[in-house]
């Protein structure tokens, strides 16, 4: 099988935003303890998505910018709907599964950061496949 560049920049950067955001969740996670736990779960999770995509954004245009600029733009268009679909289906998967994990974990009285860490794991894993599986599917990359 055949190595996607494009597609192995997005799972890198996936991979790079996924330990700062987790890191900054947990933390975040931690500080809010003493919050219900549906409040703690879900600031954990806004300060997560705005620390997850200030650095993907910044990465992505770090990574396409000499590309894009050398493509059509009908290519480009395609693309950007392909990864926009893509990011959506897995922004899905992403919160149907970190949501109620967190919450739940929380609610089992483990420690947030833990809790934080572990959540992020799982609904990151899985976004992380329903974005490439979707990526493929599509024939964006």
């Amino acid at each position: 099988m055949k190595m996607n560049q494009q597609l192995f920049q997005i799972n890198r950067n996936f991979l790079i935003c996924f330990i700062v955001s987790a890191l900054f969740s947990a933390i975040v996670a931690q500080m809010l303890s003493g919050y219900e736990n549906h409040l703690n779960t879900t600031i954990t999770i806004v300060i997560g998505y705005v620390i997850y995509f200030g650095i993907f954004s910044s990465l992505f245009y770090i990574d396409n910018k000499t590309r894009y600029s050398q493509m059509k733009r009908g290519l480009i268009k395609k693309e950007m709907l392909g990864l926009i679909s893509s990011f959506g289906i897995g922004e899905i998967v992403y919160l149907g599964i970190r949501w109620p994990t967190l919450y739940y974990f929380l609610e089992v009285n483990i420690e947030p950061f833990l809790a934080s860490i572990i959540s992020e794991i799982i609904s990151t894993l899985c976004y992380m496949i329903a974005v490439t599986v979707f990526l493929r599917k599509t024939k964006t990359y």
